[in-house]
């Protein structure tokens, strides 16, 4: 599976796919992450890619021409079957967009900065807008290391057990269960005794009340349907 993100910052997203999972996804070759600077399209010798908005108004708009000269370019070289805008009036990224998106080949993110991109670009190249939440950022490249972070680990063979990322919350509806480890007992905190059991049919039972339970008391939002 194959990421293109494009952004003025790309500096900034070097940490998040340098380690951990996502790190080991590329080393594996399960996953390509490239980032293109947006500058390097830019139309002038200053390099800028921004420009007041029409109409007037606070704030700068990030302009059409380097980011149709990137995406053209990228398309050129490849099909895409998403080209994501990250934008906070876009569809709330949950756990089945992260689904259906690990489903696809190639996918490339836009990044955009200081009032957003000329919406010309999201009328005639974007095929997804998605928010991370109902809030504002200073820029894309956060959102798309979330988006990018939450579909590379449903790809088979990334996690190192298959069937982590299907126990995850969200996964069927509901938050996770409460999970423990050793020791059995601390400072008088005691793990729940059916854990302990290795009865496999009560401890499904008992994560199963228990999801129902957490989901309830915090996201009962989940169970309106």
């Amino acid at each position: 599976m194959r990421f293109d993100i494009i952004t003025v910052l790309p500096s900034l997203l070097e940490s998040p796919f340098a380690h951990s999972i996502l790190q080991r996804a590329q080393k594996k070759g399960l996953a390509e992450i490239h980032v293109h600077n947006l500058r390097e399209y830019a139309q002038n010798k200053q390099k800028s890619v921004d420009d007041y908005p029409y109409g007037g108004g606070s704030g700068m708009v990030m302009q059409i021409d380097p980011f149709a000269s990137c995406i053209e370019k990228l398309q050129s070289e490849r099909k895409y079957d998403e080209i994501i805008y990250m934008t906070p009036d876009g569809v709330t990224l949950n756990q089945d967009i992260a689904n259906e998106l690990s489903t696809r080949g190639n996918i490339m993110i836009l990044c955009g900065h200081y009032k957003g991109i000329d919406q010309r670009i999201r009328d005639i190249f974007v095929t997804k807008e998605i928010s991370i939440g109902d809030y504002v950022l200073s820029g894309g490249e956060l959102p798309a290391a979330i988006v990018v972070d939450a579909i590379i680990r449903l790809i088979p063979g990334v996690l190192s057990d298959e069937t982590s990322a299907l126990s995850d919350s969200f996964q069927d509806g509901l938050l996770d269960a409460p999970i423990y480890t050793r020791p059995a007992e601390w400072r008088g905190h005691k793990v729940p005794a059916v854990l302990l059991s290795g009865h496999e049919a009560k401890i499904a039972e008992w994560r199963d009340e228990q999801q129902l339970l957490r989901t309830k008391e915090r996201r009962p939002d989940l169970l309106k349907d």
